[in-house]
């Protein structure tokens, strides 16, 4: 167990129920690209992002591109010092984003059409419940997971009654304006 400065964990988790958070979900996460093009390409084709409107106010290239209830904002990188080094080293242990996958032969299929190196695993519990995974890498290096992870329940250690799931709304606001939408049916 990792240990903590300055106060015992059952302090902290007393805290925390004292003054609960407001947080509903993740947003968004962020990339810095070697190219915003290619990495828009790529996170349109493979993972079926779509890309979204970016408010004008932001003076830099980047592009924002949203689905699955979470959005990726892309940054033109001024150097390459924050960027993997390689693209292809790929190791579960290392840090990657991860999307949940309700195919996985069908996500393996695709990997496999667009020559996209990947590895893949299998995990298996003690209850013999097993979890598929693969690993690949965008195209700055970033580490990508899509999994059935919904194949294992999520066990609170502890805090039980505190997780929050976000059900009455959607974040952010999705607006469905198909006037502006050019492959809109109505």
């Amino acid at each position: 167990m990792a240990q903590m400065v300055g106060k015992r964990e059952e302090e902290v988790e007393d805290k925390s129920e004292e003054h609960p958070l407001p947080l509903m979900a993740i947003n968004h996460l962020s990339r810095l690209c070697r190219s915003v093009k290619d990495s828009v390409d790529f996170y349109v084709k493979v993972l079926g992002f779509v890309l979204i409107e970016r408010p004008p106010a932001f003076d830099f290239d980047g592009a924002w591109l949203f689905n699955y209830g979470v959005g990726i904002h892309l940054i033109q990188a001024k150097d390459e010092d924050g960027l993997p080094d390689s693209t292809d080293h790929l190791d579960p242990m290392d840090n990657h984003v991860s999307f949940q996958c309700e195919d996985m032969d069908a996500m393996e299929q695709k990997l496999k059409d667009m020559n996209i190196k990947y590895i893949k695993r299998t995990v298996e519990d003690k209850d013999n419940t097993s979890i598929d995974q693969l690993f690949f890498n965008d195209p700055d290096g970033f580490m990508i997971e899509i999994c059935n992870c919904e194949n294992l329940k999520l066990v609170p250690a502890g805090s039980l009654g505190r997780i929050k799931l976000p059900m009455d709304h959607h974040n952010p606001p999705l607006e469905l304006d198909h006037k502006n939408d050019p492959n809109s049916t109505h």
